[in-house]
C-alpha cells in the first residue's frame, strides 16, 4: 500500500522516494511484521487460553513433553496475520508475484485453522481427517500449477525451472506434469514443516532461516543485472517476493519471541501449514524448486526419517510380525531427545544445521 501512496510525495521530501526501493521495503516488512508479532503475541496468548485451545501431546512422546499439555496453540494465527498485514503494507499490491503467493499462504493458513479447531476446539484428537487434509494441500497445490501454466507471469517458459549448480542446464516439463509437481512442492513442503514443528522454536527458526534465504535470490532473481551476472532466469516483479519473505521472517522472528524454550504459545497446523505453503510457493515461483530440498535441508531430513521410520516398521511388520524401528522416535528431533539430548540443544544443532543448508544454497548463486 505504502509503495503506491507515498513514492507520489517525492516532490515534497525526497525521504519518500525509498519508498521505490526493494530493499527499503523488505527492510520495512520485516521491522513491521516483527513489531507486530511481539506487540500481538500477549494479546494472542490470552485470547488462545480463553478459548481453551491446549497442546495434545503425544504419550508415547518423551517425558519432558508432559508439560506442555494445555500449553495454548494455534498461535499460528499471529504469524499469517502479521506476515499478510506487513505484506499488504510494503509490498506492491498489483504484482502478481505478491498475490499469488499472499493467496497460498492464507489458504494453507486457513487449512491448518480448520485442523486445530477440530483437534483442539471440538476436541477430535485427530483434527481434520488426514485425506481432507491431503485434499486441501493438493488443491492449493494444482490451482496454482494451472494458473501459472495457463496465465504465465514470467518471459521465461511456464514449464521451465532452474537446475542448482548450472547455468546451461534447465529442466523442462510436459505441462500436465509440471502441475503435478508444483501440487508435489507444496504439498511436501507443507507437510514438512508440520512434521518439524515438534519441539520450541525448531520450526519457526528454521522458517526463519529458509525464507530469508529465499528472499535473497528473489532480490537477485528480480534485478536484470544480478541475475545475468549470475546466470539465474531473470524474472521481472519477482523481487517483490523479497517483501513477502522478509514479512514471514519477521513474523516468524517475533512468534519465537513466546516461542522458545519453554514455550508460551504453539503455532500449531495454523502456522506450519502456512509456512510450509509460503516455502514451496516462493520456490515455485522463484522456479527454485530443486533448490527447496538444499535451502530445506532440515526439513527433508525430518521428513525422510518419517518415512524409513514407517516404511521399515510397517515392513517387518509384515513379514516377521514384529515391527522394528530404525529411530527411537521420529521425526528425528525425537529421536535425539530420546538419546538424552536437552531440547534446547536440539533445537539450537537444527538451527546451525539450518544455517549450514541455507549457505550451500546461496553458494549455488556463484557455483554454478
Amino acid at each position: 500500500m505504502l509503495y503506491h501512496l507515498l513514492p507520489q510525495l517525492a516532490d515534497v521530501h525526497i525521504l519518500f522516494n525509498l519508498f521505490n526501493y526493494l530493499t527499503f521495503r523488505s527492510a520495512g516488512a520485516l521491522v513491521t511484521a516483527l513489531l507486530l508479532a511481539l506487540l500481538l503475541g500477549r494479546p494472542t496468548i490470552a485470547w488462545l487460553s480463553r478459548m481453551n485451545v491446549g497442546q495434545v501431546v503425544r504419550e508415547e512422546g518423551p517425558r519432558t513433553h508432559l508439560a506442555k499439555a494445555g500449553t495454548p496453540t494455534m498461535g499460528g494465527v499471529l504469524i499469517v496475520a502479521a506476515a499478510a498485514a506487513s505484506t499488504l503494507l510494503w509490498a506492491e499490491l498489483t504484482n502478481a508475484y505478491t498475490l499469488i503467493a499472499l493467496g497460498v499462504l492464507v489458504w494453507m493458513g486457513a487449512l491448518g485453522f480448520l485442523d486445530d479447531y477440530l483437534k483442539v476446539v471440538r476436541k477430535k484428537t485427530a483434527g481434520l481427517v488426514a485425506r481432507y487434509k491431503l485434499v486441501g494441500q493438493l488443491t492449493a497445490g494444482l490451482g496454482l500449477g494451472l494458473f501459472l501454466v495457463t496465465v504465465p507471469i514470467s518471459p521465461v517458459g511456464a514449464t521451465v525451472t532452474s537446475v542448482p549448480f548450472f547455468d546451461e542446464y534447465q529442466a523442462v516439463f510436459w505441462a500436465p506434469a509440471y502441475v503435478a509437481f508444483v501440487a508435489f512442492i507444496i504439498t511436501a513442503s507443507s507437510n514438512s514443516v508440520n512434521l518439524t514443528d515438534g519441539l520450541d522454536g525448531l520450526a519457526a527458526g528454521l522458517t526463519a532461516i529458509s525464507v530469508a534465504t529465499f528472499g535473497v535470490f528473489a532480490y537477485v532473481i528480480g534485478r536484470v543485472d544480478t541475475s545475468a551476472y549470475l546466470g539465474l532466469f531473470y524474472l521481472p516483479g519477482a523481487g517483490e517476493l523479497a517483501v513477502f519473505a522478509a514479512g514471514i521472517t519477521g513474523a516468524a522472528l517475533g512468534f519465537l519471541w513466546f516461542n522458545c524454550h519453554p514455550a508460551e504459545v504453539f503455532m500449531g497446523d495454523t502456522g506450519s501449514l502456512a509456512l510450509g505453503g509460503a516455502i514451496g510457493a516462493l520456490a515455485v515461483l522463484l522456479k527454485a524448486e530443486f533448490l527447496l530440498a538444499i535451502v530445506g535441508g532440515v526439513f527433508v531430513m525430518e521428513t525422510v526419517s518419517v518415512i524409513i521410520q514407517t516404511t521399515v516398521f510397517r515392513y517387518t511388520k509384515n513379514s516377521g510380525g514384529e515391527g522394528r524401528r530404525v529411530f527411537r522416535m521420529a521425526p528425528i528431533h525425537h529421536h535425539f531427545e530420546k538419546l538424552g539430548w536437552a531440547e534446547p540443544k536440539v533445537v539450537i544443532r537444527f538451527w546451525i544445521l539450518g544455517i549450514l543448508f541455507a549457505m550451500i544454497g546461496i553458494s549455488t548463486l556463484k557455483l554454478r
